[in-house]
């Protein structure tokens, strides 16, 4: 069973503050550093300078920005900016956001503190890879901390979808708080205290797996803590606040999971041969198409490429770049024989992914990307498609691959399944905010 529970966390005092729209932020690994300056000017009380503190020229073991914010945060704890809820609590959130063009969209979750379990327990599951120094970072402010600053967020299966159906009813009122976030997304949040609905809330669990679909780093970080801590107090009882961390769960089938794509962008040579090898090596496993040019803008095109790369029933992806400014739509071949490509011992969710095709019949096989240092030296990765499409007319880039969004069936296909995607597989969006709850973990 997964063991769900309320508790009680930290708030923003709207008294102190003043806007809460302005104290929040994404979590750490999307803020560049024009957004963390943003974040840092918008308001002294910004999580920000807990989530993703600025470096110092003279910063130094011991006196870095890791150290800032626990001095900050035990600062906001003092001066009474943060406030710490009575009771334990569930928070229920409603997000209300746009994307592509659509009518708004609604999708509620669920705040709580969840107990850490090993990967090998099949309780919580993983579905993307990860990356060492985004740990280290994450273990560094966890250990200073002694707080999970932002949600990791967890798909629940929808089973009967009694999870999804519940959390509306028992969020009747006014908000607990209001927020607004700098991408228009509308957050909402009640605080469920009555002992008899946390009950309930906790029970709905008991049957349940977990899915991460945001946070793998800083649930793998928490997992490592957890095991520092039991080798420091071998007395521990397992009630301890570091044998748990901060979820926002979400129903699987809620119809405001949204996930977007993440593009490829290329460094590559791409020289009169170079570009004739490719394309020929592009064809043993694909059928090209050249998409005409729109007569409108360069957006309008854009948009009309990726309804046509969306149209598709098959695997499928635009490439721009190759052979001039030009978008083509690569098709999978019916006889396309991709199992020799393919690593030994994953499954077949795993090879049917169009991202883990592109990166084996694909990528893998470009001059400079055969290697882990290749890929970090050569590909970067934008969901904007505008971006890579930029990236490339600058310069900049080479070839920019885009893809269609990724279904959440196969996110939980290739977790139970016991893989794990390549990385940047997948976007949720929105991510939830940091800066609405913290959850301490000396409590």
């Amino acid at each position: 069973m997964v063991d769900v529970r309320p508790f009680r966390g930290l708030r923003y005092s709207p008294e102190r503050v003043g806007d809460l729209s302005a104290v929040i932020s994404p979590p750490y690994d999307v803020i560049s550093a024009e957004e963390q300056t943003y974040y840092y000017e918008r308001s002294p009380y910004n999580i920000v300078r807990l989530e993703a503190g600025k470096e110092r020229a003279d910063d130094s073991p011991g006196k870095d920005k890791y150290t800032r914010a626990a001095a900050t945060l035990r600062k906001w704890l003092a001066e009474g900016v943060l406030l710490q809820e009575n009771r334990p609590a569930f928070y229920a959130f409603l997000h209300r956001f746009r994307y592509d063009d659509r009518p708004e969209m609604r999708r509620w979750s669920l705040l709580g503190r969840v107990r850490l379990e090993d990967w090998r327990t099949g309780m919580v599951c993983p579905h993307e890879d990860t990356l060492k120094e985004p740990a280290r970072d994450r273990m560094l402010l966890l250990r200073s901390c002694k707080a999970n600053i932002s949600p990791i967020m967890a798909l629940v299966p929808h089973g009967s979808g009694e999870f999804l159906n519940v959390l509306p009813r028992l969020a009747p009122g006014s908000a607990l708080m209001e927020v607004t976030d700098p991408y228009g997304a509308a957050h909402s949040v009640w605080a469920i205290t009555d002992e008899e609905a946390t009950a309930a809330l906790t029970a709905v669990f008991a049957k349940k797996v977990l899915y991460i679909a945001d946070g793998h780093h800083r649930y793998e970080t928490a997992l490592a803590y957890r095991d520092e801590q039991r080798a420091a107090y071998p007395g521990y009882t397992g009630e301890e606040g570091f044998n748990f961390i901060m979820m926002d769960l979400v129903d699987s089938q809620d119809p405001g999971v949204v996930v977007l794509p993440t593009h490829r962008l290329v460094r590559c040579s791409l020289d009169g041969e170079d570009a004739a090898e490719l394309d020929s090596r592009l064809r043993t496993f694909f059928d090209l198409e050249s998409l005409p040019p729109s007569s409108g803008t360069p957006g309008e095109a854009l948009k009309e490429w990726l309804d046509v790369l969306g149209r598709q029933r098959t695997t499928a992806f635009g490439l721009y770049g190759l052979r001039g400014k030009r978008f083509w739509l690569m098709t999978l071949r019916e006889d396309a024989d991709l199992a020799p490509l393919m690593p030994p011992g994953k499954s077949k969710p795993w090879k049917d992914l169009d991202v883990s095709i592109l990166h084996t019949a694909v990528l893998q096989r470009l001059p400079g990307l055969a290697t882990p240092d290749g890929e970090r030296c050569c590909l970067d990765y934008t969901r904007d498609p505008a971006e890579a499409l930029a990236g490339v007319n600058s310069g900049e880039y080479q070839l920019a691959f885009f893809l269609n969004p990724m279904p959440v069936s196969s996110i939980l296909e290739v977790s139970s399944a016991g893989d794990r995607m390549p990385q940047k597989s997948t976007y949720f969006y929105p991510k939830p905010p940091a800066g609405l709850v913290i959850n301490p973990l000396w409590d």
